[in-house]
């Protein structure tokens, strides 16, 4: 992909920044992620990482690299030392070219939905990932906000009634095939937003492959990625998406393709659920509609990019079978709802 980008401008920009000869600037692409382009940026003063928005139609905030460069400097105000450096944000002056986010390049692996040869992980240690994991998630949901002017960068009131319309929106906008269970879904959510809203800075796509993790101290968690959709919203809408991620080994197959959490010594969603109601300070009481909307959530995701691969925009052969996604996600949903069990 880094070969059918014209990097020439952003070079001579990112040069004249650093102070850095433009010939030692190299480009090659990250894979990994289903959504955002992510490159390794190699310079004579040391490696960076960008992010660059996929090609097709934009999603919301989701693709939003100027939101996630505001996110980054505001959580380095905060003093939350899990997101990488912004180093600078390469908005074309022509207009050609989608905008160009770099950032400090965190040493360390990222698990990705397959174990990795370089990093071997046993029970013991997924055990101890799990709750790095949801301490780290905790974290988050706990930092100050008015001090440190996180609350800046969202609008907390009437947060999860917006969510259920926007996502509900776009699931419309994207759909390609009738999902029966998907539109069940969505209006069970419009009929049940919970009555109470709890506030607190939120990451929004929190789950294991989004976390840079130390490859000698191999479940510590160095960084936290992907930022461009984080806002202050209620935290418990964050951990409902998390839940929809964390596959188990009872899960259909077709879920298991986004995380690592179905291994055995990983908790399973009702352990994260007790982890982190004992530990966090929000009730949980409501937690079956946040994990319904984290499903329905990851489905519209889904969609949204298998609408893309129909329409050409990329020939990624993983994303064929996103629609297999959306209608699992929508029949786990609706079968969470009928049987009110996580």
């Amino acid at each position: 992909m880094a070969n059918l980008l014209d990097f020439s401008n952003f070079k001579i920009h990112l040069s004249e920044k650093l102070s850095c000869d433009t010939n030692s600037v190299d480009i090659t692409q990250i894979a990994g992620g289903f959504s955002n382009l992510t490159f390794l940026v190699q310079t004579s003063l040391g490696k960076f990482a960008m992010r660059r928005a996929p090609f097709g139609e934009k999603i919301s905030k989701a693709h939003d690299m100027g939101r996630e460069y505001q996110v980054l400097e505001a959580l380095q105000k905060a003093g939350y030392k899990k997101a990488p450096k912004p180093i600078l944000l390469f908005e074309d002056q022509q207009g050609n070219e989608a905008p160009l986010l770099v950032m400090e390049f965190v040493e360390g692996y990222v698990l990705r939905n397959k174990p990795n040869p370089e990093v071997s992980l046993n029970e013991d240690d997924f055990r101890k990932l799990s709750e790095n994991t949801l301490d780290s998630l905790i974290e988050l949901h706990s930092l100050e906000l008015e001090t440190s002017g996180l609350i800046n960068l969202g609008k907390p009131e009437g947060y999860v009634e917006r969510q259920i319309s926007g996502w509900t929106d776009r699931y419309e906008r994207a759909k390609t095939n009738e999902l029966p269970e998907m539109e069940k879904v969505a209006l069970w959510l419009k009929a049940n937003i919970p009555k109470k809203e709890n506030v607190g800075f939120i990451h929004n796509d929190y789950k294991y492959d989004n976390l840079v993790l130390d490859r000698d101290a191999k479940t510590e968690i160095k960084a936290v990625l992907d930022w461009e959709m984080a806002t202050v919203g209620d935290p418990l809408m964050d951990l409902g998406t998390s839940l929809a991620y964390w596959a188990q080994a009872d899960d259909p197959e077709i879920l298991k393709m986004f995380n690592l959490t179905h291994l055995p010594g990983n908790m399973t969603r009702s352990e994260v659920i007790r982890y982190y109601d004992l530990r966090g300070s929000f009730d949980l009481g409501n937690i079956l509609f946040y994990y319904v909307f984290g499903l329905f959530k990851v489905g519209v995701i889904a969609q949204q990019i298998y609408k893309r691969f129909r329409q050409g925009f990329t020939n990624d052969p993983r994303f064929a079978a996103l629609i297999h996604v959306v209608e699992a996600a929508g029949k786990m949903a609706e079968k969470s709802i009928l049987n009110e069990k996580i």
